[in-house]
Order: structure tokens, then sequence, then C-alpha cells
């Protein structure tokens, strides 16, 4: 089992790249979703988080991703504390998944995740890293038209993460999404393809 990484900036494309790696059979996990997962009603991380932001970002009871984003990404201390609360339990999630797909006969798997890279450095656990870059003008774009965040907000955000510039030499391949939709395909195309043959011994 060969376990790749892919990364990206908010609104750089890389859950659309994600799909396409799903699209031609490499199974893809969102750490994202495994995210909303532990912090939905009765999720691991979900008590944990409530103390330590209150019942500010509630909304009928339970956790608003929406309220909790707005607070940690205006505030860098407090993101540093959400990612220790819920970076144990997420990647312990995404550890027993991985598993699964191995016992299904999986030769490969991709871990899509914004946080990986973050030091410069592939994690000791990935097989190869693929980065998803795209200019921030256009990532404010997406974020804007796909999610509805302002443009104030959408900057906000792209400052509050790790530049991708500094993940670049940490990748085996970078995707240029600067592009259309139709050149994604092909760079994610290209690499599925080295992927699947790498993983398979061929």
């Amino acid at each position: 089992m060969k376990i790749y990484g892919l990364t990206g900036g908010t609104g750089s494309g890389k859950s659309t790249a994600a799909r396409r790696f799903e699209e031609r059979g490499i199974p893809v996990i969102d750490a994202d979703r495994v995210g909303h997962d532990l912090l939905a009603p009765g999720g691991a991380a979900e008590r944990a988080v409530i103390d330590a932001f209150g019942d500010d970002i509630l909304t009928s009871g339970t956790i608003d991703r929406a309220k909790l984003g707005a607070r940690v990404f205006a505030d860098p201390e407090a993101l540093q504390r959400l990612n220790g609360l819920v970076h144990p339990a997420l990647f312990g999630e995404i550890a027993r998944r991985v598993g699964e797909y191995a016992l299904q006969g999986r030769n490969a798997v991709i871990v899509d995740a914004a946080l990986l890279a973050e030091n410069g450095r592939k994690e000791d656990w990935l097989e190869a890293l693929i980065l998803v870059t795209a200019p921030v003008e256009a990532r404010v774009a997406r974020l804007r038209d796909g999610r509805g965040i302002d443009e104030a907000e959408s900057r906000r955000r792209i400052a509050a993460q790790t530049d991708p510039e500094s993940k670049r030499a940490a990748a085996r391949w970078v995707v240029d999404n600067g592009g259309g939709l139709v050149a994604l395909y092909e760079q994610v195309d290209a690499i599925a393809e080295t992927m699947l043959n790498d993983a398979n011994g061929l």
C-alpha cells in the first residue's frame, strides 16, 4: 500500500483534483470530511472543541463550522489550539481508513489534507506529495463564487494558511490550476497513471 498526500491552499482546486483522482480509480481520504465527522454531535473532538471555544461557535447546540472557521482564521493562536485538539483524533481515523483500503487489496490511496508538509518537508509516512497551486486572485474568486465567502474573508483565510510555495520543494508533483478544468484534468490523469503503475510495480 502506497500512501500519497494531496495538498494545496484553500481555493486552489484541490478538491476538484481529488474527485478526478477518484474517477481514475484511486481512493481519496478527505481529511476535512473526517474532521467534520469529529466535530459532529458525538464526534471524538466535539466536547473538547466546545470546551475550548465556548458556546459562541454553536448553532442549535451543535458546532457551526462557519462560526468556528471565522474565529480561528482571524486568530493564529486559536487556529493552533484547534489543530492541537483535532489532529490526534484526525490522524488516528485516517490511519484506520487507510487500513480498511489495504484490507480491500488497494495498492494506492491518497490523503487529501491542507496541513501536509507544513514545515516544508514531506511526512515520512507518505510515498510522495502532490501540491495543487493557483494564483491568489483565482483562489479568491473560487472562494467567492463557489462558497459564497466575501473577498475580505477569503483573503484572511488564504493569509492564515502556510504559503503553498513553501511546500513546492517537498512535492513530487506540482499541479498548476491557474488554467481551466481540462488542463487540470490532464495533469491529474498523468499523475494518476504514474501512481497506479508505481503501486502495481509496473
